[in-house]
């Protein structure tokens, strides 16, 4: 099926309104037009037979019609217009008939009833055309009582007039629509013009240039919306990208170490022979590079997961005191080798997923371990709003720069410049707490002030 194109839409619905327009206004005037000429006709009637009344009563209608057998035709005006004079039981007077038409039957209007437009009939003759009458009783001069006039009227002008203006109405509706759409379709031609310039400039963005944004001060208002969400769009693109290249950059710069270490201590083992003793400490270091590029890589496919899981999660009410707990006992032995204490305060359940609310809480108590002073108190504190339950997590340490806590949540990056511990994480832990956050619609926050940093995840309530 063909598509039609919006301008072309547009000038027939314009089209369409000005044809409708335009019959609704002149049936309107059709029907008043019509109205009107029936009340003047009907009056035109009703004021002769009230003549004819009128001169019967000054003469006697039969030295009226031997004197003057042409007066009552020449009153009639209309080759189609009927008159009958007669008298109760006998012949009529006169009958004035050029069409032939049959003499209607009817009850006349009483001789001392005065004539109005109700005495008027109405019908309609086999071929469609309006047919009037009135029939009414007359006094005479002579005595005579009965003399009884019917007078009629075929509406044939009336109906050829009314048609002419009825086909003059659609003549001009017709003519108006197709004005209407000629002027509608190059109204809309011209005003999708802002809207081809804003297709050009969205297709000469390119990856190179994903950083030019499209300019809406020429555009319609009606266009703001579309602008600003085709912006929006490219900012979240370069964002995207940029991410994508800092990825892959700083992805390349990890593994590059430990690559670069196997080969070298490998390269070095196989120069010479060398004893059972240095090849198991070979393998040993081996397979800790190993280990961590693997959980570099887990962890790289569990982010990948989880950006594109469709909030594919199984939430229900966890106890929180439960989670504390299992997550103090599990990182007791690390934290007791660096003089670390492990507290938790607080109570209540949280609406999560438990597995990925465990690994959230895991790389946080990680994160706080690996870089706590000695001799500090690690504290995992919940606090239940009506909102939903806050987990804070903090730990005494180095204060972080404010320009570092925008970025601790990224992937790969790292607050130590230096990267003195970098064989002992992988940049990922905090990149994965956020998607852990984003798929339950949460928030997360990091501060740090005066050697105390906080680490804050803000679980929304069952019913948000």
């Amino acid at each position: 099926m063909k598509r039609v194109s919006l301008t072309t839409r547009l000038a027939l619905l314009f089209a369409l309104l000005a044809f409708s327009a335009m019959a609704i206004v002149g049936f309107a005037l059709y029907r008043k037009l019509e109205a009107q000429l029936v009340v003047r006709d009907d009056g035109a009637l009703v004021t002769r037979v009230d003549q004819i009344r009128t001169l019967m009563q000054d003469m006697d209608v039969r030295d009226l019609i031997r004197e003057k057998p042409h007066l009552f035709g020449n009153m009639l005006g209309n080759a189609e217009s009927l008159l009958v004079l007669r008298v109760a039981g006998e012949a009529p007077l006169i009958v004035v008939n050029p069409g032939g038409r049959a003499v209607p039957d009817v009850k006349p209007v009483p001789a001392d009833a005065a004539l109005s437009l109700d005495a008027v009939h109405h019908t309609v003759t086999s071929d469609g055309t309006p047919f009037i009458y009135v029939a009414a009783d007359a006094h005479s001069v002579a005595g005579q009582s009965g003399v009884q006039i019917i007078s009629g009227r075929l509406m044939t002008e009336r109906t050829r007039m009314l048609n002419d203006y009825r086909n003059q109405i659609l003549l001009f509706a017709t003519t108006a629509a197709l004005l209407a759409a000629l002027l509608a379709y190059g109204l809309a031609r011209r005003g999708m013009g802002p809207l081809k310039r804003l297709a050009a400039q969205t297709a000469s963005i390119g990856m190179g240039s994903l950083s030019t944004r499209i300019e809406g001060r020429n555009a319609p208002p009606e266009l703001d919306a579309l602008i600003a969400a085709l912006n929006g769009m490219l900012d979240r693109l370069e964002r995207g990208f940029t991410q994508l290249k800092q990825v892959s950059a700083d992805m390349a710069h990890d593994l590059r170490t430990p690559i670069g270490n196997l080969l070298g201590l490998t390269e070095v083992g196989l120069n010479q022979p060398r004893d059972i003793a240095y090849y198991q400490r070979l393998l040993g270091s081996n397979y800790e590079e190993l280990q961590r590029m693997s959980k570099m890589i887990d962890n790289m496919l569990f982010l990948a997961r989880a950006e594109h899981a469709d909030n594919a999660i199984e939430r229900k009410e966890v106890p929180l005191a439960d989670e504390f707990e299992r997550m103090a006992e599990y990182f007791e032995g690390l934290a007791d080798e660096r003089g670390i204490c492990i507290e938790w305060h607080g109570e209540g359940r949280v609406w999560a997923d438990p597995l990925l609310l465990r690994r959230a809480l895991a790389n946080l108590l990680a994160n706080a371990v690996r870089y706590a002073e000695k001799d500090t108190v690690i504290s995992t504190v919940a606090e239940q709003t009506s909102d939903g339950t806050s987990i804070h997590v903090e730990n005494r340490g180095p204060t972080i720069e404010p320009h570092q806590l925008e970025r601790l949540f990224d992937r790969f990056y790292r607050a130590d410049a230096s990267r003195q511990r970098s064989s002992e994480s992988s940049g990922l832990g905090l990149s994965i707490v956020r998607s852990i956050m984003m798929l339950h619609g949460g928030t997360w926050h990091a501060s740090s002030r005066e050697g105390l940093t906080r680490f804050t995840l803000m679980f929304p309530s069952r019913d948000s």
